[in-house]
């Protein structure tokens, strides 16, 4: 598998040669099967629980935010805008895997549900053999799987993810299949063992965390806002719904104080010097 990324654009050289590539009529039929599944599965979402439920896709998040979804549960209001992103994010995924076919690659176990520590989940693939996530990410996300720094920066708790397909098959050497959907670009990145968590450990820690009745530490440290002593929450603190409770004890007790700079909203722990900006109450 090391080979892959090369192997698919090696297949699509002759394009840059304004000559065609040749692809087999299973993989055109595959393809567009996939397209339609695709269609259905995002037109017709599963309704969410208004109950907490630990699952593969959320056990790698940050524990403190975990125990908040689980204290607080709260559904997700998205724009039609956002569910455009989704579609086009899973569009591009089956994308990559028919460049995978085409390269004469093998996909095998296409959503194939595991159970591990009574948590189930549905791993993407296996390419030939080896647990593959397929990813489709920003440049600014692609270069942490590019250059191989996920494991300082994964709010989403990918790799977590990843191990724990890679424990329920009783594998190793997995790794994550991602397109760059700003320029098209493809990485193959397998992470060390290192930075892979034990998967079933941790579900254990968080289903006796999430009984204790105060939250663990702060998922990330404030950061500096500034020269003048002002401090904020992290970026990835920002995305989370529960950061005005999480920091409820923010400035004195005030709790957090929001800012409107020309470069977003900036959420202040700690206010030395009054920002020149609208604040929003």
């Amino acid at each position: 598998m090391n080979n892959l990324v090369e192997d698919i654009y090696k297949a699509l050289e002759p394009l840059c040669k304004e000559e065609p590539v040749e692809i087999s009529d299973s993989v055109i039929e595959k393809f567009g099967e996939d397209m339609k599944k695709v269609l259905r599965s995002w037109s017709t979402p599963e309704k969410r629980p208004n109950t907490f439920k630990l699952r593969m896709s959320n056990v790698g998040k940050p524990l403190r935010q975990l125990w908040y979804d689980n204290k607080y549960p709260e559904k997700s209001n998205f724009e039609p805008k956002t569910f455009i992103k989704f579609l086009y994010g899973h569009i591009l995924e089956e994308v990559v895997l028919m460049l995978v076919r085409l390269s004469g690659h093998e996909v095998t176990d296409e959503q194939k549900e595991i159970t591990i520590e009574g948590i189930k989940g549905h791993m993407d693939c296996k390419i030939d053999g080896k647990v593959v996530d397929v990813k489709s990410a920003s440049g600014y996300a692609f270069r942490k799987f590019k250059y191989g720094g996920l494991a300082e920066d994964d709010p989403f708790g990918y790799l977590a993810q990843l191990s724990g397909y890679e424990q329920a098959e009783k594998q190793e050497d997995s790794g994550f299949l991602v397109i760059n959907k700003e320029s098209g670009e493809l990485c193959l990145y397998c992470p060390e063992d290192l930075e892979k968590p034990n998967t079933a450990m941790r579900i254990k820690n968080i289903s006796s965390i999430l009984k204790e009745h105060m939250p663990p530490e702060r998922c990330y440290p404030t950061i500096p806002e500034g020269s003048k002593g002002n401090l904020k929450i992290n970026k990835n603190c920002s995305y989370c719904p529960h950061k005005f409770r999480c920091y409820h004890d923010a400035n004195d007790g005030q709790g957090l104080r929001t800012f409107r700079y020309s470069k977003g909203f900036v959420y202040l722990t700690k206010v030395v010097k009054e920002p020149n900006v609208e604040e929003v109450l």
